[in-house]
């Protein structure tokens, strides 16, 4: 008998439900690469990155009699490990650097621009502009689910969302794009 997606996630959860470490096994490989990379995009450092995973996946099999099935389970884990991530972050705090005026100018991206350096570039924003630009514009969270998470306004998280992009367009000038 082959399990639709659906039955898989549900016999999977289950099995984690019982302890059962070869359920959490074939739920952490299903998982580990997406999260790491998440973690890791927020954090920019790989051994934070990975005590996030690790954390959050802790959280996420002594938690995983909250899972409702009403969100795919990679969104709920998801949300876990952002939280994680978060923790690990707390230390550094949202600041306002000092930046130009905030404009509504278009950004008109280069076509040579590769993911490599838009990320890299995505890289050099202090931890609060690079959190919530990641949250918003990569993961897709909208605003207010962000300012629950970060524990910041709607106001703080559309700012930094803007002021993000103001330094994301100059440092893509400055590296020719």
């Amino acid at each position: 008998m082959v399990l639709s997606n659906h039955g898989k996630i549900k016999k999977i959860v289950q099995g984690c439900l019982k302890n059962d470490r070869h359920f959490q096994k074939m739920l952490f490989e299903m998982y580990k690469d997406a999260m790491y990379t998440l973690t890791f995009r927020i954090l920019r450092n790989e051994e934070l990155a990975s005590d996030a995973m690790q954390e959050g996946f802790v959280r996420v099999f002594t938690g995983i009699g909250n899972y409702r099935f009403e969100s795919p389970l990679g969104s709920w884990i998801k949300t876990i490990m952002i939280r994680s991530a978060l923790k690990i972050m707390k230390n550094e705090p949202f600041k306002n650097d000092s930046e130009p005026e905030i404009t509504n100018i278009p950004i008109e991206w280069d076509q040579n621009l590769t993911g490599e350096l838009l990320d890299q570039a995505i890289s050099q924003l202090s931890p609060g502009y690079r959190t919530v630009f990641l949250l918003v514009e990569v993961e897709g969270y909208n605003h207010k689910e962000v300012a629950g998470m970060l524990n910041i306004s709607e106001g703080t998280s559309k700012s930094q969302l803007s002021r993000a992009k103001v330094i994301l367009q100059k440092k893509l000038k400055e590296l020719g794009f």
